[in-house]
């Protein structure tokens, strides 16, 4: 993936049970770029029983990443893991590929299996393009240019952006530095997609002489409360910061 991003961190958890042993479910949302610890709600001495595993939309099965409380050198992301004391999975620098399932196993003395599962949700933004280029070369950002501001968010729970508006009071839109919907401004022609692991808003408009330094956010809510957001602040001085 191309696109890097920052982050924000939200947990959501469920308690289910699974078979004679317990399972704890956390739904993760998330920006690339920092780090994030999961959790495996340690009930053993050591981490000598632990393994974590992953899966996404990018691997057809799933990936280890901890066996036996020892680190899987062969996955090409290693050296951004490391198994804490308390067995907890730490992850540095997200970034959109790290989405998907995580599932923490342990194996108590009596053969009872103890399993904590995330789901990690990753915000990506900014990608820009412009009406003069095909890449975001900081020549093509200058006043007059029409330019388009992609944002994607990366899921593993199944469910396509539609059904988690709908359904779950999820939204992922743009905003103004004030907050203010950016779909109320006339200005702005902001287009959505989406699948069921992958959802993408992209906001496109002529920038203006009085657009230096201004800044437009992507965000994500849920029942009107603001989970997690990426910004994108406008240069015209040769720079593009992207938070």
């Amino acid at each position: 993936m191309a696109d890097k991003c920052d982050l924000c961190l939200l947990g959501l958890i469920i308690l289910s049970s699974l078979l004679t042993g317990t399972s704890r479910v956390t739904n993760v949302f998330i920006s690339s770029g920092e780090n994030v610890s999961l959790s495996c709600n340690k009930t053993l001495s050591d981490c000598k029983s632990t393994t974590w595993t992953n899966k996404n939309s990018f691997s057809l099965s799933e990936v280890d990443l901890i066996t036996g409380g020892i680190k899987n050198k062969d996955t090409e992301r290693h050296e951004r893991l490391s198994l804490e004391s308390d067995c907890s999975l730490n992850i540095k620098n997200v970034t959109g590929e790290d989405y998907g399932f995580y599932r923490c196993r342990q194996y108590g003395p009596d053969a009872d299996m103890m399993i904590e599962e995330s789901v990690i949700c990753v915000l990506c933004s900014v990608s820009v393009s412009s009406s003069s280029s095909s890449s975001s070369s900081q020549s093509a950002i200058s006043p007059g240019r029409s330019v388009t501001l992609s944002c994607q968010l990366y899921s593993n729970i199944g469910e396509s952006c539609d059904a988690w508006v709908r359904y779950g009071g999820f939204e992922l839109l743009w905003v103004n530095q004030t907050g203010v919907d950016l779909k109320t401004d006339s200005r702005y022609q902001i287009l959505s997609s989406s699948d069921r692991f992958h959802c993408i808003i992209t906001l496109t408009t002529t920038l203006l002489n009085e657009d230096d330094n201004r800044e437009w956010r992507c965000q994500l809510t849920h029942r009107n409360q603001l989970k997690t957001s990426v910004r994108y602040t406008v240069k015209y001085s040769g720079h593009v910061h992207l938070y």
